[in-house]
């Protein structure tokens, strides 16, 4: 299942790529800029970043989609076995 954000902190770690291509997130600390909506509220301001106007808040949240998609799966396999075609 891919998660842009572990994505990027494994490709992008030192976030080259995201502060050429991304500008908006260009002063945030590494530790926040795969994920800039986790970063505290003075790190934000510090990097002159307003979420939801500057960059936009997530609208997936990973962990409850991949969660979602390891049930659908699950009902899947489950219903194969018993014979589904």
């Amino acid at each position: 299942m891919f998660n842009p954000v572990i994505q990027g902190q494994k490709f992008d770690a030192d976030g080259r790529y995201v502060r050429r291509w991304v500008p908006e997130l260009s002063r945030l600390p590494d530790r926040w800029l795969h994920a800039p909506w986790t970063a505290p509220a003075a790190v934000l301001s510090d990097a002159r970043l307003r979420l939801g106007r500057d960059y936009p808040a997530p609208i997936v949240d990973h962990a409850e989609a991949r969660q979602r998609a390891l049930d659908a799966l699950k009902d899947v396999v489950a219903w194969r076995e018993a014979g589904g075609d």
